[in-house]
């Protein structure tokens, strides 16, 4: 498998969203009538779409407005959320901050502490207002202690999430984090990520995941891939850990769903993720365009902050309408990127697929010309996908 790149080495073929298309089936279905829903352990919700774990993203308003919508939005307890009791004034020098300033100004931001006792304070402020309370952290020596802290204020849903997840972790200055002893030790779903390889995510799944985040380096703000030179493209990363899924339901009994995470811009880019194989899929560009994302029109990575490493850069995505219309329209844009679920299910009717099982069925082809093809007016204008 793979082929040679050079004397005695080779390499696999990997694909993006860019080089496939989704084949019609020999039935249609009524997108008014197809199931878009997806299960987390016992929580259900009608859109199969998570709001990223990113400040520029996510707040508790947009945490809320999410989950009144039927999605789900992961609030980052590493973020400015719980380092600032009054985290306004600090989006707002974030967004006022020159181009030339904007990672310097970030890594300082993000040196202040996180306060425990916001934590629990911002779970609560979700809970109160009839919200999902999702939240994220990266591994570390305290997880378990933050992931109890969380469920105790009554959070939902506990996210474990680094550039690179992985069962075992070498060193020699700290304690690696015991993933299973989070995922056992807590009552409530435990999502793992991020992965990309088959037998990562076998193990991560072994280890009691809930559910798994699939994605290294795909996302709008995230400069992983140039800084460190990894990943994998989504297309094979979403199909290879769909395939370890599998595999793992056959052996265990036990479906682990998988998120595919970052790398779409368009209701076309997530569509193909579905049939790719995720069950769910995270976007953070999209979103924090909306009205009610508190980055007042930028975005940033999880990474941007690292003090030493930033793997990430804030980029301005502008203010393109409500959260609603984002989601189920009417879109204003002549680009994809509004009424996701619009194009969910129009897509899932025009082939046949009546819920994401069936979805995850589709004939995917091998099209690099798909984005170009008889597209010469949209690309001389720089209008639909020409953009």
């Amino acid at each position: 498998m793979g082929m040679w790149i050079g004397r005695g080495r080779k390499a696999r073929r990997c694909y993006g969203f860019d080089e496939i298309a989704l084949v019609p089936g020999d039935v249609t279905i009524n997108p008014d009538e197809v199931d878009t829903s997806w299960t987390l352990r016992d929580l259900h919700f009608d859109v199969p779409i998570l709001a990223a774990a990113m400040d520029g993203v996510v707040d508790v308003r947009f945490a809320v407005e999410m989950s009144k919508l039927g999605g789900l939005a992961v609030l980052n307890l590493d973020g400015v959320q719980t380092r600032y009791e009054d985290p306004e004034k600090v989006l707002d020098k974030i967004a006022q901050a020159g181009v030339d300033k904007s990672t310097a100004l970030v890594q300082q931001v993000y040196e202040e502490p996180v306060k425990e006792e916001l934590i629990g304070r911002r779970v609560e402020e979700i809970k109160k207002a009839g919200g999902v309370a999702a939240v994220s952290t990266v591994p570390r020596e305290g997880t378990l202690r933050c992931g109890e802290a969380a469920q105790e204020a009554g959070a939902d849903i506990f996210v474990v999430q680094s550039t690179v997840a992985s069962v075992r972790h070498i060193s020699t200055q700290y304690d690696a984090l015991a993933l299973n002893a989070v995922c056992k030790g807590l009552k409530i779903p435990v999502v793992v990520g991020n992965c990309v390889t088959y037998k990562t995510a076998l193990g991560l799944m072994e280890e009691g995941a809930s559910a798994l985040l699939v994605g290294v380096g795909p996302g709008a703000a995230c400069t992983t891939r140039g800084v460190l030179g990894i990943g994998v493209p989504q297309v094979t990363a979403t199909c290879d850990v769909a395939a370890a899924r599998d595999f793992f339901y056959k052996q265990k009994g036990e479906y682990v769903p998988i998120i595919t995470d970052g790398g779409m811009t368009t209701g076309g880019d997530i569509c193909k993720a579905f049939a790719c194989g995720a069950d769910s899929v995270m976007v953070g560009s999209a979103f924090a365009r909306a009205e009610e994302a508190p980055g007042r029109g930028y975005h940033w990575g999880m990474a941007t902050s690292h003090a030493n490493l930033p793997r990430g850069t804030r980029i301005r995505v502008g203010t393109a309408g409500a959260l609603r219309e984002i989601l189920f329209g009417p879109a204003k844009l002549d680009d994809g990127s509004q009424n996701l679920v619009g194009a969910l299910r129009t897509s899932m009717g025009s082939l046949g697929a009546g819920n994401i099982r069936e979805m995850q069925l589709t004939e995917i082809i091998i099209a690099p010309s798909i984005q170009q093809e008889g597209k010469v007016f949209q690309r001389a204008q720089k209008v639909g996908m020409g953009k």
